[in-house]
């Protein structure tokens, strides 16, 4: 049964690593943003595998935290970020009264 143990601990460390490098490398804002929420849930998933391992449910607590913290962290940036300067962007040419220019 340690080898399932070890399997995951493994998988789930380089699951963090490869989100850890998009976290960082990220060219975009929501790019950083959805591997946030792919770190945060790894860690719910480490949370959980450790919970399981040591028969401990106290840590599950930690869980329900992180799960809510994520939800409204993600919805805040979501919903107030800064649009990206991205160059390839088409323009809107259209005025406020919505004739062309």
């Amino acid at each position: 049964m340690n080898t399932v143990w070890i399997i995951a601990a493994v998988l789930l460390t380089a699951a963090a690593a490869i989100t850890m490098f998009r976290l960082l490398a990220g060219p975009g804002t929501l790019d950083r943003l959805v591997a946030l929420d792919t770190f945060v849930a790894v860690t719910m998933c480490a949370i959980g595998t450790w919970a399981a391992y040591s028969l401990d449910t106290t840590v599950t607590y930690s869980l329900t935290a992180l799960a809510l913290i994520s939800f409204v962290g993600s919805v805040s940036v979501a919903r107030f970020r800064v649009r990206d300067n991205d160059s390839s962007r088409v323009r809107d040419t259209n005025h406020d009264d919505g004739t062309p220019q």
